[in-house]
């Protein structure tokens, strides 16, 4: 890619700021373009024409083809680069763990986020299944993590950056990393191997 793909992105989200730490951590020229999901951005006729999901993040390429949902982009900027694992069964664990974190991981962790950083709502009239099944996530990553220091692999892989994002705000959904002393430990060595300003993304500096 040698002009600047364009990225439509909310700076609060996980999910977009995958996007924008891969393109980072590869030296990936991108213009940034911003999209306030609380604001209704994303609903505009302008955006809808781009993504008719409605959905950030999205990838506009220099050819003019659109590419949507995070871990699909972030898999097409970084394909080939260290952050994929070169051996086909390290590549597909990889995968795994990106399908996970979509299916197992976010929906808990970053719907409870949402709600309570975004929505401003009380714990008592949040879904306590989504506390439940977010500290079972969580749980299942510090199992990974009791013995190794990435998700895939001996380094730094798109697993990480796909499960980091979350992850690393899961307090202002009301979940105490104390209780993950591995995953705790782990989300420092990923925003160290990302170069991540710990606060970069986070509701309460932002607010």
């Amino acid at each position: 890619m040698t002009e600047p793909v364009r990225i439509y992105g909310d700076r609060r989200s996980g999910n977009c700021l995958k996007v924008k730490w891969t393109a980072d951590h590869l030296g990936i020229a991108y213009d940034w373009h911003e999209v306030d999901v609380v604001k209704g951005e994303t609903r505009t006729e302008d955006f809808l024409a781009i993504n008719p999901a409605g959905q950030v993040p999205c990838l506009e390429r220099e050819d003019g083809r659109i590419l949507a949902q995070s871990n699909a982009i972030i898999f097409h900027l970084a394909n080939g680069s260290e952050l994929v694992p070169a051996d086909p069964f390290d590549k597909a664990k990889m995968l795994e763990w990106m399908f996970w974190e979509q299916y197992s991981h976010e929906p808990y962790i970053a719907v409870r986020r949402f709600q309570r950083a975004f929505q401003h709502m009380p714990d008592e009239a949040i879904d306590p299944q989504l506390m439940a099944k977010g500290r079972r996530a969580l749980g299942v990553m510090e199992m990974r993590l009791l013995s190794r220091d990435f998700i895939v692999g001996d380094q730094l892989s798109l697993a990480d950056i796909a499960l980091v994002a979350y992850t690393r705000v899961a307090d202002e959904g009301g979940f105490d990393l104390d209780e993950f002393l591995g995953v705790r430990g782990w989300v420092a060595r990923v925003e160290n191997e990302l170069d991540l300003d710990h606060d970069e993304g986070r509701v309460t500096v932002l607010a």
